[in-house]
């Protein structure tokens, strides 16, 4: 999930780019797993920066127009260029193994429940 470029302005310009782990949250749905990417995507040599959301699950319909709501948690690396698509991929799987591992901690599990992700009725869209 991409976040438009009014959204990625409106983050912090200080903050670091990189790849990121944290829970997302689709609407008022569950709450998942999530790795995020900020920056430049050196890979597809990027002009402008973006912030690309993974979330950690198969959802059975897409969820374009819908809120994406996101808590980074923490930093997994710098971004980086990677000499072939293969490459990339691997990174990503294991960026994605990272994130599981840290949010399992008790410390992390107990921000998936927190009221941030529960959006109050007027906030949802509807379709």
């Amino acid at each position: 999930a991409n976040f438009s470029e009014q959204v990625v302005e409106s983050f912090p310009s200080d903050i670091s780019t990189g790849i990121y782990y944290g829970w997302a949250c689709v609407g008022n749905g569950d709450v998942h797993k999530m790795v995020l990417s900020i920056g430049w995507n050196p890979f597809y040599k990027n002009i402008k920066k973006s912030v690309e959301t993974h979330i950690i699950h198969a959802f059975r319909d897409d969820f374009y127009g819908e809120i994406l709501s996101v808590v980074i948690i923490g930093y997994i690396r710098s971004e980086k260029s990677f000499s072939s698509l293969e490459a990339l991929i691997s990174a990503i799987q294991e960026d994605i193994e990272e994130a599981k591992r840290q949010l399992d901690l008790p410390e992390h599990l107990k921000l998936k429940e927190d009221n941030f992700f529960h959006l109050p009725e007027s906030k949802t869209v509807n379709h």
